[in-house]
């Protein structure tokens, strides 16, 4: 089957302003491109029907969108998070899925989830505020803690994570980390301290969330695991929303369980809404700074991230084996 016969290759939706990019890639290989602005499964529907293949930026592929794209074989992530498509359904119907290497906003994530934490360390907000009233004090910032002799507990531990611990232990911080998947000695040989999960929450000064968004991790944070952490703490989330209970979020942070927290992403990932306003309570406090699932961007990342998505669907549909698969090529 010739490029011509597989059908158009739908980008499903996206942020960037166009997709000259992806455009530049596919059309050379004698794939149409279609670029859509898709909120539901519905919408996937209506415009993918027929696609030979998907770029998925936010747009769900689960099982309502895989059942009525007859000629898809293959989906392709902008971005290393595959919670968002079926991989499993995906499987079943002979469509490949790919994301891209972990590596491609690696050092971009962990800048930010530092920057984040700086930020509240070292109190900005408040002082930018202040001065910003007239107020030229120290004491608006009080109380301040040295970061030297810290603790710094990472919620996972892999390559961002790394990055992450090793851009603090130059500011004298204890690195511990918790992952479920490494032996305790991978994790001394990285750099950090093994600990259980429990031992995290109640020994960090800071804690930062770095794991993948799955259905183990869905609302792992919660009311009884910010009552553990230290009325000092400040909790760091460059990961996925989800991951943490925004309620208990809310009033952990209102009564003082504990001092602040970073989020890049909010439970309701406003990204996949197609209406969404700022409603959450989060944004009224003045102890959360607030970023918008902007930790992977650079001018560099974004450029790769669109180039490498580009590139894998034109693999898979010319018969080549993706660079980075999801999920293994059906029987």
């Amino acid at each position: 089957m010739s490029m011509q016969e597989t059908g158009p290759v739908v980008v499903l939706d996206h942020d960037f302003g166009d997709i000259d990019i992806e455009r530049s890639i596919m059309e050379p290989a004698g794939l149409e491109v279609v670029a859509a602005q898709c909120k539901t499964e519905d919408d996937v529907v209506a415009v993918a029907r027929d696609a030979a293949g998907v770029l998925t930026q936010y747009a769900e592929v689960k099982e309502r969108a895989l059942s009525g794209l007859r000629r898809c074989r293959v989906i392709a992530r902008y971005g290393t998070g595959v919670d968002t498509v079926d991989v499993a359904a995906a499987t079943r119907r002979g469509i490949r899925v790919t994301n891209a290497p972990n590596e491609w906003c690696a050092d971009e994530v962990a800048d930010h989830a530092v920057a984040l934490l700086l930020t509240l360390a070292r109190k900005l907000p408040a002082y930018d505020r202040a001065t910003r009233r007239g107020s030229w004090s120290w004491q608006d910032g009080r109380p301040i803690h040295r970061l030297r002799g810290a603790t710094l507990g990472l919620l996972s531990f892999g390559a961002i994570a790394r990055g992450i611990g090793a851009r603090m232990a130059s500011f004298g911080v204890r690195v511990t980390a918790h992952d479920p998947f490494l032996g305790p000695d991978e994790i001394r040989a990285a750099g950090a301290l093994p600990v259980s999960f429990d031992e995290l929450l109640e020994s960090s000064d800071y804690v930062v969330v770095q794991a993948p968004l799955t259905s183990e991790t869905r609302g792992l944070i919660g009311e009884r695991e910010l009552r553990r952490m230290k009325p000092t703490a400040i909790l760091v989330n460059t990961a996925r929303g989800p991951i943490i209970d925004d309620h208990a979020l809310y009033r952990a942070l209102r009564e003082g369980w504990i001092a602040g927290a970073g989020l890049d992403d909010i439970a309701e990932e406003p990204a996949k809404r197609r209406d969404w306003t700022p409603a959450s309570p989060l944004f009224s406090l003045d102890n959360v700074v607030l970023t918008p699932h902007a930790a992977y961007y650079s001018e560099e990342s974004l450029e790769f991230v669109r180039r490498f998505a580009a590139n894998e669907v034109v693999r898979v549909l010319s018969g080549q084996e993706p660079m980075s698969p999801v999920n293994l090529k059906a029987a």
